[in-house]
């Protein structure tokens, strides 16, 4: 579907091409509108603020500065011209990690973070990695049911690794699957 909407995008050339499509053949500009691209540093204003919209307790600006210094592997998933979710992947040794991946609150349930998932496994593959691991609260179901239709397995638990309310703190399950 990514492939499709970039597709589409370049051979609508204009603005003027786009808004005709979008008012006479807007299903089909639905179906393919979300797309994903690399992370800019003007991307991480907005990516922030999905951040913080989404988590309790949200990675900093300096966080996700720092993951496009080293140079992880960090995309953004846009609909239309709006971000709308992000992820960031680790790949060394082999091994890809995910770090993050997040979909803004008002766009969750569409489909669009297990897209980004997809493409971050694609991106590993491509890169060589054998395994792809990830990290999870427990308390966030709808991510572990996602993994899971994915293919990753939980292969053990990080003690107290998320910040949790009222000063606690919540383990990590740690998942992974092989890539093919």
């Amino acid at each position: 579907m990514v492939e499709i909407w970039g597709s589409l995008k370049r051979w609508i050339g204009s603005d003027a091409q786009k808004a005709f499509y979008q008012r006479y053949c807007p299903e089909a500009v639905r179906r393919v509108a979300f797309s994903i691209r690399p992370m800019k540093k003007r991307d991480l204003k907005v990516v922030t603020a999905i951040e913080s919209a989404a988590y309790q307790f949200p990675w900093s600006l300096g966080i996700f500065k720092n993951c496009l210094k080293v140079g992880y592997s960090c995309w953004v998933g846009e609909l239309g011209d709006a971000v709308v979710a992000y992820g960031i992947l680790s790949i060394a040794a082999g091994e890809a990690h995910v770090m993050n991946v997040c979909v803004a609150p008002a766009y969750q349930g569409r489909g669009f973070g297990r897209q980004m998932l997809e493409h971050l496994m694609r991106v590993a593959r491509q890169n060589r990695a054998d395994m792809i691991l990830l990290e999870v609260r427990p308390s966030n179901r709808a991510a572990v049911r996602l993994y899971h239709r994915l293919g990753f397995n939980e292969i053990g638990r990080r003690k107290d690794y998320y910040p949790a309310a009222g000063g606690r703190r919540e383990d990590a399950l740690v998942m992974a699957r092989m890539l093919e």
